[in-house]
């Protein structure tokens, strides 16, 4: 018996959704990551994304304009989006950023998908969530795709202008993760359309938590195909297959409604019983049945990497422009609580978390602009993004404390509180992606021999011997020279390279390319010792997923650093957090992965490989904490450059808090000789600010362009740390405490 048999007895087969799943999308830059060698080269030779005359004009004028009319905290309140809002989005092509021009789209690039989308988020996530569901996963990308002439002529031009408002359902009460065991179903069936005998399906559907279902005007629909009476051919099961039904044809019901977090979106239900739809519904025509899963694995891209990250990141600016600015702003025992340590702890960790998420958006939506579909990058881009903005929105919320979970018009941080969930959630959860998907695909995708050897061992053929022999020895000899340069970068590290010309980023690009060493081997022996198994070690598989991500999220930062950044003194700081923070992050899940594989003989030989003999890992210290924390705090161009997304309103939380921040910056001075004069000489009792330097401008230690400035400036500061306050039933009342007269918009 070979080596191949006896592997095909013991490992076990790939499912046709795993398949279609392994083979869907591009292998990028993640695949040097998973060999040990980061392709930095690639990495700063990609062409530099930036926005269009046209999308800049998008961005300034429609997208400004949305805002403006948008109020979140009126909307949260509300049953539904106003109507007007839903008609300003179909009439200016928000659903139609990803439709070719043709048809009357937008065709806008994925770095402008993005930046549109978290430009929204900022200001309000149910109608972030309104935009970005048709530019993500979806009937329009499955119709550009995969429709027919006639679908992409009658459909696209409708959607683009919103004359159809279009949602996709495939989640059902059975059916989340394991998307392929869908029961819901269709049979091969002769029925009546259009006054016509016509060959058809009989379909029957349960389907929750679909985006837009309830305003939806065509539903698209994933279900599963079987031919009883054998009219397409002899086979029963014919696979996932997807189709497109308007809401008028008989028996689709649409229309009820889930409450996601109390965020405003439309989400919700759609059934059907025996509906009957003709050949010609179903995307690509008769030819696509049992297409259904491929197509949709393979369209992903847009979701992963452009949408939900995105709100990742508009959450983690918000953040961290109101926390960097309320920390200045707001003072006890006398001082700015920024300058508190353990502030400045959590201040710092908001900050340089930023940098990373913003880095992270701009290098996966510059790779998507240039037409590659990185089934492993986007899904790390998934995950991590818009966990580490949960992680930042926590953070802010610990630090503005009281002021932050205070509900009303000038909370700056409650939208994205609610939202996050709602981006970890979309399109999967998050443990499934981390567990499961980033390895379990990037194992296969990013080996360049374990698929081409999978595929053989499963093979009938009694001549894949010959070919698997060769494909072994070939696997055999990667594996030996990975481990060759895991323990060269592990004990000798003067010999890690670098190709940066700037000495602050040589030594992180060294140490990320010792990491990235060292998983090679790590993934080959546990592959080796476990086999099929691995992918049901979910623990270790994350962990060998999360070593792929941060090592992306450090190159990423590397090259948002040498070449985005307008001011690197300024930004340094920011990157030394964000770099430091990634790759102890990596080599914690190395140290984890190691101490915790269940083969004691194989774990004593990767250690010796990887050189991990101890738990203690490099942390981010203190001084760096202090810096960042204090660099936060200046108005500076980097905090201008990630904090972009953020459009201020006139009056809005964001505009009060700004005012208070500007304003503290420029009677900095004055501020300094208010302290000295005060301490050399109490102004007791102390009853107000106003009150001490009213004394101090009577004894002539100020000026009366001193006394009017710092007033000007303490009556921004009281508004600034001012919480909204309502009536005992709740009706918001003003700075002065009368009611506010609420606008009521015609509901949706």
């Amino acid at each position: 018996m070979s080596i191949r048999t006896s592997l095909k007895k013991v490992l076990p087969p790939i499912s046709i959704t795993e398949q279609e799943a392994l083979d869907a999308g591009d292998v990028w830059i993640e695949s040097s990551i998973y060999q040990g060698k980061p392709d930095m080269a690639a990495v700063r030779n990609l062409p530099s994304a930036s926005l269009t005359a046209e999308e800049q004009a998008f961005l300034d004028g429609p997208v400004v304009e949305l805002i403006n009319m948008i109020d979140d905290f009126a909307l949260a309140n509300e049953k539904h989006i106003p109507q007007p809002v839903i008609d300003f989005l179909c009439q200016n092509k928000f659903f139609s950023m990803i439709i070719p021009k043709k048809f009357g789209g937008l065709e806008f690039s994925p770095y402008a998908n993005s930046t549109i989308v978290a430009t929204i988020a900022a200001a309000s996530g149910a109608i972030a969530v309104t935009v970005m569901v048709p530019n993500s996963l979806g009937p329009g990308e499955l119709l550009m795709h995969y429709g027919t002439q006639d679908q992409q002529n009658y459909w696209l031009p409708r959607l683009s202008v919103g004359t159809d408002i279009p949602c996709f359902a495939l989640t059902g009460p059975e059916a989340g993760s394991d998307a392929g065991s869908i029961p819901d179903a269709g049979f091969v069936t002769k029925g009546m359309y259009n006054g016509e005998e016509v060959l058809g399906l009989s379909v029957s559907w349960d389907k929750r938590y679909i985006t837009l279902a309830p305003i939806a005007t065509v539903l698209g629909l994933a279900f599963k195909v079987f031919d009883p009476d054998n009219l397409l051919g002899d086979e029963l099961e014919l696979g996932i297959t997807c189709a497109l039904l308007p809401k008028s044809h008989p028996g689709v019901e649409l229309g009820n409604r889930h409450d996601p977090m109390g965020v405003r979106f439309y989400n919700g239900t759609t059934r059907g019983k025996d509906v009957f739809i003709p050949m010609e519904f179903i995307i690509g025509g008769q030819e696509n049945i049992g297409r259904g899963w491929q197509m949709l694995v393979s369209c992903l891209g847009a979701g992963r990497g452009i949408s939900l990250p995105a709100m990742g990141v508009a959450t983690a600016q918000s953040a961290f422009k109101s926390t960097a600015e309320y920390s200045f702003v707001r003072e006890q025992f006398g001082v700015p609580i920024g300058r508190f340590e353990g502030i400045q702890e959590k201040m710092a960790d908001i900050a340089g978390k930023t940098f990373l998420l913003e880095a992270m958006r701009v290098l996966t939506t510059e790779g998507l602009g240039e037409g590659i579909k990185p089934s492993v990058v986007t899904a790390m881009a998934k995950y991590h993004m818009t966990e580490l903005g949960r992680d930042v929105i926590n953070s802010a919320m610990d630090v503005q404390a009281g002021k932050a979970i205070q509900r009303g018009p000038q909370n700056t941080l409650a939208n994205g509180y609610a939202s996050i969930p709602i981006a970890i959630t979309v399109e999967g959860a998050n443990i499934l992606t981390r567990n499961l998907m980033i390895f379990g695909q990037g194992a296969m995708r990013c080996h360049p021999y374990l698929k081409d050897m999978v595929d053989l061992i499963h093979s009938d053929d009694k001549a894949a011997d010959a070919p698997f022999n060769k494909i072994l020895a070939k696997t055999v000899w990667f594996s030996t020279k990975n481990a060759l340069r895991s323990i060269k970068n592990s004990y000798v590290p003067f010999l890690r390279r670098s190709e940066s010309s700037l000495p602050e980023v040589k030594q992180y690009e060294q140490r990320l390319n010792s990491l990235s060493a060292k998983l090679a081997p790590l993934a080959d022996l546990s592959l080796l010792v476990l086999g099929g198994d691995l992918k049901k070690a979910e623990l270790l598989s994350a962990r060998l997923g999360d070593v792929m991500s941060y090592t992306y999220a450090a190159m990423a930062t590397i090259r948002f650093y040498e070449q985005r950044v307008t001011n690197r003194a300024e930004a340094k700081p920011y990157f030394d957090y964000a770099m430091q923070w990634a790759l102890a992050q990596a080599e914690q899940a190395i140290v984890n992965f190691v101490n915790n594989f269940p083969n004691t003989p194989t774990r004593g030989l990767m250690r010796v490989i990887t050189n991990t003999y101890t738990t203690s890992v490099a942390t981010i210290s203190d001084d760096l904490v202090r810096e960042l924390s204090t660099a936060a705090m200046q108005d500076n161009s980097i905090k201008a450059e990630l904090t972009h997304l953020i459009k201020i309103k006139s009056g809005d939380g964001n505009d009060i808090n700004a005012q208070a921040f500007k304003a503290k910056h420029a009677v900095m001075p004055i501020l300094s000789k208010v302290q000295k004069a005060l301490r050399a000489q109490p102004v007791v009792p102390f009853i107000s600010f106003e009150h001490a330097v009213n004394q101090l401008l009577s004894a002539e230690q100020i000026t009366q362009d001193e006394f009017t400035a710092l007033l000007a400036y303490n009556e921004k500061r009281k508004l600034s740390v001012r919480v909204d306050e309502f009536t005992f039933d709740l009706e918001l009342v003003d700075v002065a405490g009368k009611p506010v007269v609420a606008s009521h918009s015609d509901a949706a």
